[in-house]
């Protein structure tokens, strides 16, 4: 009786390249959890022994799924679907009303729906104190004070305060602006 890793005698000699083609195929079923641990080692063990190319199609033949036409396929719609997703945020990013980033001052620039703030919100999520903006040490400074919805920078919320600069998302509740120079 023969056991799965015993093949016939007059099987061709194993080549370098193939030896590497196997071992890539290997790594690749690891990485993308196709093989535990102990299996991938086991048979990266009788990849490394192996003399004829049949012992390896044995170690390697359920990894071997996909061909090269279906991987350019596959490859070419996930750069697709990326590239959509990537045009959908910025279309949606460019369409937010701007913010301009105030001259530096002494005092901060309060944000919320209290008539007393330096910008002033209409919206019923933003908290009447909610957010201020000032400048320290050469850098723009947001500071969430307290609000009940959150503010937001590139759609993290805020839990003190924040560098931020031209170009990022600022979220006050359910408003969000893009901060600009002017």
């Amino acid at each position: 009786m023969t056991t799965p890793f015993e093949l016939p005698a007059n099987s061709p000699r194993l080549t370098d390249a193939e030896r590497d083609r196997a071992l890539v195929l290997l790594r690749e079923g690891a990485a993308q959890g196709r093989l535990s641990h102990d299996t991938f080692v086991f048979r990266m063990e009788r990849a490394l022994q192996a003399r004829r190319p049949d012992e390896l199609d044995l170690l390697t033949a359920d990894l071997r799924t996909e061909g090269t036409w279906t991987r350019r396929v596959v490859g070419a719609v996930e750069r697709m679907s990326a590239f959509t997703a990537r045009l959908g945020r910025a279309w949606h990013a460019e369409r937010l009303p701007k913010l301009l980033l105030p001259l530096p001052g002494p005092h901060p620039l309060r944000i919320g729906r209290d008539p007393v703030n330096g910008l002033r919100l209409s919206h019923e999520t933003a908290s009447r104190l909610h957010a201020e903006l000032s400048m320290q040490s050469g850098m723009w400074v947001l500071r969430d004070l307290g609000s009940t919805n959150g503010t937001t920078v590139n759609g993290r919320r805020v839990t003190g305060a924040v560098v931020v600069r031209a170009g990022d998302v600022v979220g006050f509740g359910q408003m969000s602006f893009r901060l600009s120079h002017g």
